[in-house]
């Protein structure tokens, strides 16, 4: 047995597995409880040298200890030995000697495991051969089989070739249509030829080697279980290259139908093409093309719509007769969100409505045209007898989304082991403001109560921190380094912690209070100095002199602080005769609420009767008044327009140093500097530290919100909702970083504009005619495309609020317009129909009235475009006279 763990901890694996070898199985289980305690040695410190040379034995020589098929199983597939594992070679070797029904028992139990266990392909292959058991089809094994093959290209050979060699091709090729998000892989190497996965699945196909019928099945079928995008292309890829019989597609009509109605753009598409040669050559029932129809004209894609109405069209030119039943399914389209797409279905239903025979039929179909755009109902009147639409439009109810209120925060945790959940949690995940604030005040608060006892507490929380399993204390560069150590919120609270774990030395924090951040400055450089600088503060003090609380921890979840409640935390300080930290104070009053004057006008008499140094400069902070405007002046760079800010004296002077960059002008030229700071949840944080202050906020954020719309980043449109819902006059920053997440590349990026710009409408702090012209001049520079705006404005729109966005509109449209207008050579920004038909529908909804600037040359250009159709109906819906 010692000669066996010797050479285990020497890292000796051909020796160990010649010794065991040599073993009877008694002498094996013998040896196990030591595998086990070194195994759980190894494991407080896995990326020595000593444990990485050791674990590839010690994998071995616990997977031939063991005599259980679970505990063997478990073993091999252990994480914490995973990284430095033994090669399957070497398992299949040591598992070899036992019983063919204990090592399909290991077989099925590796293959059950998660795919993220990484279980070898290899193994689990070669543990089939040796068992002779029916091989797993489970997600692991199948996935590490279409890797297997993708790795076996060096062996010479297409994947055709080795498909065709492969025992379980059946078996595996049907598990293949079962698997989850398979698609990306089944994408590699190529999409087509013999080296494709789709093209060789079609040519075992024809050969026979794969039944024709099943694999059709399987694959309509995985279509009509939808699934990822990727998925969705290979499938769909497979099923063109069966080339399926009209027979065998009239066999699935069911299935068409199901997959024009609901399933992704692309299938839809080709359902659709299916269907429609069918019905054209009398495959399909009338009845059965309604019903189709029904669903595609229901769908919002307007490729699928137009070909669907094209279809009804040949359908009821060929076959009179069925005008009564495909007439209805046309109607389904005057509804359609697209005027383009109503106008369609219209000159249809006037081309065949002669055809109706009956007279209900056609009271429906005139019924149907009130869902129509004015101008096209109008039409509707004498075509199909529609009732005419009312004079005047009936008075618009604006419905915007009522704006979020702010979340109290609830009082620290009373018990260390709550509170050591709660830190837990925050860990875990991004705790927001409330849960980080919650979580950073309960630590303050028990470790001056009783440090003993949060420690103990704490325990379980810090024992899988990567400072905790450090030997002795954490180096300077890891807490206070150069690059500086709290780059997200859970940075603050592993300070912290390990403050009170002792892994952080004195020395370092008393440094980094005196000297400040070490990080270099850019434009979110104040920003960031003073939310650090408070937890460095706070970790010194709870190593030097312990604080009883925050007097900063806000009372909502924006980051406000009721006065009151400050003067009371205040008042606690004197009682106890407790030092307030500099830092933790400055942070408090740049959070306490002054919009309120009443309520800080009775918070300040309160505060000067304090007696105190803070007390006192409460009471005149109150005292000043709500916070006012910084100036500003817009700045362009490149395609971009930005806001540089002017001196807020207020800030400069009685704040700690760390504070004051907060009062700095702002330059353009800041943003050019190297930056770390790329973690968007922390912008939450930052919308806190001046909650009734979002400009300033705001215009340290312009530059990393324009990203969204010029360079397609990602993520930074989160900051918008919370600077809506912040305090303060929105200005020309927030203003502009709207107008940019409106135009960002990703969906839901755009998404947090529109619920910033609601919450702006919704408290009465949105500028519409400031926005709008923003929008105007960063679409003609370049900086917004047209096509995203108009996404995101009738996102906004379809919420109710048609009156805000037609407000937004009328100011962005005459500045593209105008090019138009004066005969410029430019060609119109492309999209621009499409902003038009948004804005048409919001005038319609809203009942707009009046004249748009340059809105009557778009609409009298010759043609059929969608810019000059769209302008034409907004022209109508505004009550001005078109030309017919």
């Amino acid at each position: 047995m010692s000669a066996l763990m010797e050479l285990v901890r020497a890292g000796r694996t051909v020796e160990v597995v010649g010794l065991l070898d040599g073993m009877t199985d008694a002498e094996r289980r013998s040896c196990f409880p030591e595998l086990k305690a070194l195994r759980k040695e190894l494991r407080a410190a896995p990326w020595e040298a000593d444990a990485r040379r050791a674990y590839p034995a010690l994998h071995a020589a616990g997977a031939a200890c063991q005599t259980g098929a679970a505990g063997v199983a478990a073993w091999i597939a252990a994480a914490d030995l995973r990284w430095s594992r033994v090669s399957p070679g070497v398992l299949l070797h040591v598992l070899g000697d036992r019983e063919t029904d204990w090592l399909a028992d290991v077989t099925h139990r590796l293959a059950r495991r998660p795919v993220t266990a990484s279980v070898p392909y290899e193994l689990m292959a070669g543990l089939v051969r040796l068992s002779g058991c029916p091989v797993p089809t489970t997600d692991a094994y199948v996935r590490g089989w279409v890797d297997h093959l993708h790795g076996s290209w060096q062996r010479g050979g297409t994947l055709l070739d080795r498909l065709r060699q492969d025992p379980h091709l059946r078996e595996l090729v049907a598990a293949l249509f079962e698997t989850d998000d398979i698609g990306s892989r089944l994408q590699w190497p190529t999409q087509e030829g013999p080296d494709s996965w789709t093209g060789a699945l079609a040519q075992l196909t024809v050969e026979g080697a794969l039944d024709r019928g099943a694999t059709v099945d399987a694959c309509v079928a995985r279509l009509l279980r939808g699934g990822p995008a990727a998925d969705q292309r290979v499938f769909l890829r497979l099923l063109k290259c069966l080339a399926l019989t009209p027979d065998e597609e009239r066999q699935r009509t069911a299935d068409w139908l199901a997959l024009a109605s609901d399933a992704a753009s692309t299938v839809a598409s080709h359902a659709q093409s299916v269907l429609g040669a069918l019905a054209l050559d009398g495959g399909l029932a009338p009845r059965q093309v309604a019903e189709m129809s029904e669903a595609v004209l229901f769908r919002t894609e307007r490729k699928l719509v137009r070909a669907q109405l094209v279809l009804l069209g040949k359908v009821l030119t060929r076959d009179a007769s069925t005008a009564g039943e495909l007439l209805p399914a046309v109607a389904r389209a005057f509804g359609h969100e697209d005027a383009e797409v109503q106008e369609r279905a219209l000159k249809l239903a006037e081309r065949h409505v002669r055809k109706l025979d009956s007279v209900q039929a056609r009271t429906d179909l005139a019924l149907a045209a009130e869902q129509l755009i004015p101008l096209l109902r109008a039409r509707a009147v004498g075509a199909l007898g529609a009732a005419p639409a009312d004079p005047e439009p009936t008075g618009h109810e604006e419905l915007l989304p009522p704006p979020p209120r702010p979340a109290r925060l609830a009082p620290a945790a009373a018990s260390a082991v709550e509170l050591a959940e709660e830190v837990g949690a925050a860990l875990a995940a991004e705790p927001g403001v409330t849960g980080f604030e919650r979580a950073l005040d309960g630590l303050v608060r028990h470790a001056y109560r009783d440090r003993e006892a949060l420690l103990s507490a704490l325990e379980p929380v810090v024992a899988r921190r990567w400072w905790d399993s450090a030997a002795g204390v954490v180096s300077d560069d890891r807490f206070g380094g150069s690059y500086g150590a709290v780059s997200e919120a859970a940075d603050g609270l592993d300070l912290v912690l390990a403050t009170l774990r002792g892994k952080v030395r004195t020395a370092t924090l008393h440094a980094r209070v005196q000297r400040g951040s070490a990080s270099r400055d850019c434009v979110h450089g104040a920003l960031f100095r003073a939310f650090e600088c408070r937890l460095w503060e706070v970790a010194y003090r709870m190593r030097t002199d312990p604080l009883p609380l925050l007097l900063s921890t806000p009372t909502w979840s924006t980051g406000l602080l009721e006065p009151a409640e400050l003067v009371d935390r205040l008042d606690t300080y004197r009682r106890l005769g407790a030092r307030v930290a500099a830092t933790d104070f400055a942070q408090a009053l740049l959070r306490v609420r002054r919009a309120d004057r009443d309520a800080a006008e009775s918070a300040a008499r309160r505060a000067a009767a304090l007696g105190t140094a803070e007390g006192t400069r409460l009471a005149a902070w109150l005292a000043s008044g709500p916070p006012a405007l910084p100036t500003f002046r817009r700045r362009t760079s490149g395609r971009r327009v930005l806001v540089e800010l002017g001196e807020v004296l207020d800030l400069q002077h009685d704040f700690p140093a760390e504070f004051r960059p907060l009062g700095r002008p702002t330059s353009v030229f800041e943003e050019r500097r190297w930056c770390y700071h790329w973690d968007d949840d922390m912008r939450q944080h930052w919308s806190a530290l001046l909650p009734e202050r979002r400009e300033l906020v705001a215009a340290r954020l312009l530059r990393d919100l324009s990203d969204l719309a010029v360079d397609d980043f990602r993520g930074a449109a989160a900051a918008l909702p919370s600077l809506a819902e912040s305090g303060g006059e929105a200005g020309e920053a927030v203003h502009l970083g709207v107008a940019y997440g409106l135009g960002a590349r990703h969906a839901e990026d755009r998404l947090a504009a529109v619920d910033a710009l609601l919450v702006l409408a919704a408290r009465g702090h949105l500028d519409a005619a400031r926005l709008g012209a923003d929008l105007g001049q960063l679409v003609r520079r370049g900086a917004v495309k047209t096509q995203r705006l108009a996404d995101a404005a009738r996102t906004a729109a379809v919420t109710g609020a048609n009156a805000t966005i037609w407000s937004v509109l009328s100011r962005t449209l005459p500045i593209l317009l105008a090019d138009l207008a004066t005969g410029g050579t430019a060609a119109p920004a492309r999209g621009l129909g499409e902003l038009l038909a948004v804005a048409a529908e919001c005038a319609e909804r809203s009942g707009a009235r009046g004249e748009l600037p340059h809105l009557a040359q778009a609409a009298a250009r010759r043609g059929s475009s969608r810019l000059a159709t769209q302008a034409r109906r907004l022209r109508s819906a505004l009550g001005e006279e078109v030309a017919a």
